[in-house]
């Protein structure tokens, strides 16, 4: 059963287009380098400084393959630049979480 990779970002308020840029560059890289990109969402309405990225994988071993061609890929290290010289994240914390809900639903209705 593939693990869910949860990525809590806070950012600056003020440089939310840099951290858009950024999450737009992972929409490429991610799923080049073998995770299933869920996405990336930035603020909307409420906070101006939460925003997530999320993805599956098959395993923790899968996902320490996955960071390595990450590193590696030449988006993947300019968006690692990019982020660095911008400085628009300012914490970054990883949680992996596994569906237990399955299935969803019985198909009957009301």
């Amino acid at each position: 059963m593939p693990i869910t990779c949860i990525i809590r970002y806070e950012i600056d308020p003020h440089k939310k287009a840099a951290f858009e840029q950024y999450a737009r560059n992972w929409g490429q890289a991610i799923p080049r380098c073998g995770a299933d990109l869920v996405g990336y969402f930035a603020p909307h309405e409420g906070s101006t400084t939460t925003a997530y990225g999320i993805y599956n994988i098959d395993s923790l071993a899968a996902y320490e393959a996955y960071r390595a061609r990450l590193a590696q890929d030449p988006l993947g290290e300019e968006n690692y630049r990019f982020a660095q010289r911008e400085q628009f994240l300012l914490r970054e914390e990883r949680q992996f979480l596994k569906l237990v809900s399955a299935p969803h639903g019985t198909g009957v209705k009301a």
